[in-house]
């Protein structure tokens, strides 16, 4: 979130700007930038831009099809392939860049400007450099054969924790507002006012508490 302010004739008039990235863990990804007098408008207007310019990624397995650069402004961003296990090294902007992409491994460097907006229209500059690697072997007029990334991959493979089918998935956080509360000793008892109410207060009789002895 960003936010601006102008100085009218009634004082400073403030407003917001939202920079959102989308994407379906599967190969597509976007971003988009909008500004909006209130906070909800500005994501709202940010995601629909987002949506609209999803960019299509090349993949081999959890990672990119080869080394690519991009560069924006002041900002440059180095995107390596990695093996299988190896993880996204990546700071926070371009580490959720490449998780919404679906990109479970990969290594990553930035050099220069860190700004949230340059460093991912950066990343987005080499993510639109990705070719697959039949369409390399085209335009390099060769025959397609096996990539090193691709053996890397494979070996790599030997090393990952198999999975037996029977585990289970974590459950997520569960609603409990409006439920009956239950500690160790049971449910609270309300507290009874005056007036025989929920709220809280000095006896019926109006009389004080005793002091203590």
């Amino acid at each position: 979130m960003y936010r601006t302010a102008s100085t009218v004739k009634g004082g400073r008039r403030f407003s917001f700007g939202a920079l959102v990235v989308v994407g379906n863990r599967s190969g597509q990804v976007g971003y988009g930038y909008a500004k909006a007098n209130e906070v909800p408008n500005a994501i709202e207007k940010a995601e629909k831009y987002a949506k609209r310019k999803l960019l299509s990624i090349p993949r081999i397995g959890g990672t990119f099809n080869h080394e690519v650069e991009g560069v924006f402004s002041a900002s440059k961003v180095r995107l390596v392939p990695a093996s299988p296990g190896t993880g996204v090294v990546a700071g926070t902007v371009v580490r959720s860049i490449l998780e919404l992409a679906g990109v479970t491994d990969a290594l990553t460097k930035c050099y220069g400007s860190t700004n949230a907006r340059n460093v991912v229209k950066a990343v987005f500059d080499g993510l639109e450099q990705l070719q697959t690697p039949a369409v390399v072997a085209d335009l390099r007029k060769q025959t397609l054969e096996r990539t090193q990334i691709e053996d890397r991959i494979e070996k790599g493979k030997a090393f990952m924790p198999k999975s037996t089918g029977k585990e289970q998935r974590a459950r997520g956080p569960v609603n409990t507002i409006g439920n009956e509360r239950k500690g160790r000793g049971g449910s609270r008892p309300r507290r009874r006012g005056p007036e025989g109410g929920d709220s809280g207060g000095a006896p019926a009789d109006g009389g004080a508490a005793p002091a203590p002895q």
